[in-house]
């Protein structure tokens, strides 16, 4: 809620908003000036937001719901933000918008921040107080792959595929096209997205070597020693793509997994959740000139959006049947409601009536999914560094060091204590939030059993066989030295 919010400014407001809806009359009229009034008279610890008017960008995926919830259900009108929501392009096309100014913020990959940081790509000051939720991608692939890889995979007593299912079905695939001298393209959406590094995750576990990068030579295909060809489609385009047969499968959000299924195109073989549960994957993404410039509205931000997801989580996913129509608005993700609903109301079909009970494959909220914690910012680095976007090794500290300065969990606790206090939200909806250090205990559920210490970077990503760093030396000596977050 808002204070010194001035008559002028209230009847301006609901004059520009009466404009939109004038069809319902007075009584309308009446609503919404009474509303404002509730809103002038509000909460005097945080400050009125600076900046009223954002724009923020999103891609097409059941993922930005928090935007589009907050939108609908007027949580960022609560905060006396007036919000335009645009749908961009693809990923780079947004990252651009937030970094020129011409967005606000954004729905963003997690990895877009910090790699930014570090230059990886466009170099720009991002910083994210805010993670929008957890798991929600899928890997599929085309049908005649799905029939090659299906008479290697184990089943149960039952004859029903056993799940999670691991790339090693697919390497006869493969093996079978380089001997025709063919090769095997797949798709993600960005060379920094989650996407990206977990179908790299999950060949490499089964031994199938995705490629490396090689910024230092010049190098940013990903291609180098690859025995998959990966490839850069934006998330709607991804089924199309796959039917016209330039890429064989792909690791794409939802609705976009489910929408080759219903039409016929390819077969989901395995969720992201299955290759790392509870992972994150989108934040909103933020440049430090405008937290700097507007830290009551970042905070408000922050604010309606953590109402959005706890009402998308609440009562056991209750709200999600509506999100889904909700979602199926052409201004929003624009499918199918049928196809949204299969995987975002607890579902999740894999090949055709194999439907199984996925009540965590979109976490908006519970466990503790909003926090912007260090540890999944380091991860994303350790993948970075795995694959050669990062060409040199970097101590233990530095991992950390990038990370504190884009994920900024003290925005965030601000946000979580300012609506405790408000009455909107409960502390016990936050538990041990507040105390929280930013670092997740060690995470054992990889699909290769591997254990995750984002205090040890250097001894994870020494675990694997398929990585650049095979033989890090002496990575942790530049502990007391000063950390260059550049990639130069």
């Amino acid at each position: 809620m808002l204070h010194k919010l001035s008559f002028h400014k209230l009847t301006q407001r609901a004059a520009q908003r009466i404009k939109t809806v004038h069809s319902t009359g007075l009584v309308c009229c009446f609503a919404l000036l009474m509303n404002n009034h509730a809103i002038a008279s509000a909460d005097q610890a945080l400050g009125y937001p600076e900046k009223e008017e954002l724009t923020l960008g999103f891609i097409k995926l059941t993922d930005m719901a928090p935007l589009a919830v907050a939108y609908e259900r007027g949580y960022f009108e609560d905060e006396g933000l007036y919000v335009t929501l645009e749908a961009q392009a693809n990923w780079k096309v947004l990252l651009d918008g937030v970094v020129d100014g011409r967005l606000d913020g954004a729905h963003m990959l997690a990895g877009q921040p910090l790699a930014a940081r570090i230059g990886y790509g466009t170099k720009a000051d991002l910083i994210t107080p805010f993670s929008m939720n957890l798991n929600s991608n899928a890997i599929t692939v085309a049908n005649d792959v799905w029939q090659k890889m299906k008479p290697h995979l184990p089943t149960d007593t039952n004859g029903k595929i056993k799940h999670p299912i691991t790339a090693d079905a697919l390497k006869p695939v493969i093996d079978d096209y380089q001997r025709q001298g063919k090769r095997f393209n797949m798709g993600m959406v960005f060379p920094v997205s989650t996407h990206n590094y977990e179908i790299r995750y999950w060949l490499a576990a089964s031994g199938i070597h995705p490629g490396f990068y090689a910024p230092e030579s010049g190098d940013t295909s990903g291609l180098i020693d690859a025995q998959v060809q990966l490839s850069v489609t934006p998330p709607p385009q991804m089924p199309a793509t796959m039917e016209a047969g330039t890429i064989k499968g792909y690791c794409v959000g939802e609705p976009w997994n489910q929408q080759a299924l219903m039409k016929g195109l390819g077969v989901p073989v395995i969720t992201n959740a299955q290759i790392w549960r509870n992972n994150p994957e989108k934040v909103l993404g933020l440049t430090q000139a405008f937290v700097e410039r507007y830290p009551n509205t970042t905070i408000r931000l922050t604010r309606a959006l953590l109402r959005a997801t706890k009402w998308l989580d609440e009562n056991n996913n209750a709200n999600r049947v509506a999100a889904t129509k909700l979602l199926a608005q052409s201004q929003y993700v624009g499918a199918d409601a049928e196809v949204i609903a299969s995987s975002m109301t607890g579902t999740f079909e894999f090949e055709r009536g194999d439907k199984r009970a996925m009540p965590d494959f979109n976490v908006f909220f519970r466990y503790n999914a909003n926090f912007p914690y260090y540890s999944d910012a380091i991860w994303f680095l350790t993948q970075m560094r795995r694959w050669g976007q990062i060409s040199e090794d970097k101590s233990d500290q530095w991992f950390e060091d990038v990370a504190r300065s884009v994920y900024r969990p003290e925005i965030f606790k601000r946000a979580v204590q300012s609506l405790i206090d408000d009455k909107l939200l409960h502390a016990s909806d936050f538990p041990d939030v507040l105390s929280q250090d930013g670092f997740r205990a060690p995470q054992s559920h990889f699909i290769d059993g591997k254990t995750f210490d984002a205090r040890k970077p250097n001894a994870y990503l020494a675990q694997f066989v398929i990585s650049k760093t095979a033989g890090i030396k002496q990575v942790n000596k530049l502990r007391s030295e000063p950390v260059d977050m550049t990639l130069e």
